[in-house]
């Protein structure tokens, strides 16, 4: 099993027909993902290699049964373009564009809450994969096989480095959630589908500093959660202050440390690492003894 994307996932791609959703299509395709349509407005009737282009996401889904939507549009045009899938009732959305303003996001995922049949992942995230079934966003599709780790990460390249890391071992999904303020799913509603996933057996949960969704998602594994979780929080070394890459990663005084989160997190038995080799590390060594 998987949680939210599986071998029964139809993916459309808004903004296929630009340059980056062209390229990570093809990647898509290429690591097994069955990509049924494109969306561009103006440019239906035209295709990518040989996937259709439509002029909207419903037009897509009456077509073809895409019940997943990955988008690839510019910032300024990404509120309309969600908004646009909600419509149209698509049971998953994975927003991958970054420089989203924040009130924009905040627009969208409120017009999702409250049709309540869309769940969105991201934005400025790298998507998610299930290894062997399909894989929605920019995550590679050849570092790892699938096996029994769930991993939820706020960072796409950790996300990317810990698959690695752990490639031997694999995984049922790894859900890039992104890094900025406001976000879609969260640790939280990750927690909650891989402790129901019968084929995941360990969690790996990778935060940052900024914001306290990590110190919620201890608050939750402490009521919730039954399955091992290891835990790795980047910018131990962040200076307070400062935005540390994402929008999101801003320390006020104690508020939102590394040392704060870990801490938080140690408290109701996940075992933290200091580096992510250490974090694979722990992984092996829970697996090894379940």
């Amino acid at each position: 099993m998987a949680i939210f994307l599986n071998e029964d996932s139809l993916i459309l791609v808004q903004g296929m027909t630009g340059s980056e959703g062209t390229k990570h299509t093809r990647r898509m395709v290429a690591s097994g993902s069955k990509v049924v349509a494109g969306v561009t407005p103006g440019k239906g009737g035209q295709d990518v290699d040989g996937i259709p282009i439509f002029n909207s996401v419903g037009e897509a889904m009456a077509a073809t049964g895409a019940n997943v939507s990955v988008v690839f549009v510019p910032p300024k045009f990404a509120k309309a373009a969600v908004i646009e899938a909600v419509d149209a009732q698509i049971g998953l959305c994975v927003v991958i564009t970054e420089g989203i303003p924040v009130h924009d996001t905040a627009a969208f995922f409120q017009y999702a809450e409250n049709a309540g049949t869309t769940r969105i992942i991201g934005p400025n995230c790298p998507g998610l994969i299930s290894p062997g079934m399909s894989n929605a966003g920019i995550i590679p599709g050849d570092i790892t096989a699938a096996g029994r780790i769930g991993l939820v990460s706020k960072s796409g390249t950790l996300t990317y480095q810990m698959m690695f890391e752990l490639r031997d071992l694999g995984f049922s999904t790894s859900v890039g959630i992104g890094g900025d303020p406001i976000i879609g799913t969260t640790h939280i509603d990750c927690l909650a589908a891989f402790e129901a996933d019968p084929d995941t057996d360990v969690i790996v949960m990778i935060g940052e500093i900024g914001g306290d969704a990590e110190e919620r998602a201890a608050a939750f594994i402490k009521d919730h959660v039954t399955k091992p979780v290891v835990g790795y929080v980047a910018g131990f070394t962040a200076p307070e202050g400062k935005t540390m890459g994402h929008a999101g990663a801003i320390v006020s005084g104690s508020s939102g440390t590394a040392l704060a989160k870990q801490e938080a997190l140690e408290a109701v038995g996940v075992k933290v690492g200091k580096t992510p080799s250490e974090t694979a590390r722990l992984v092996r060594e829970l697996l090894a003894s379940l």
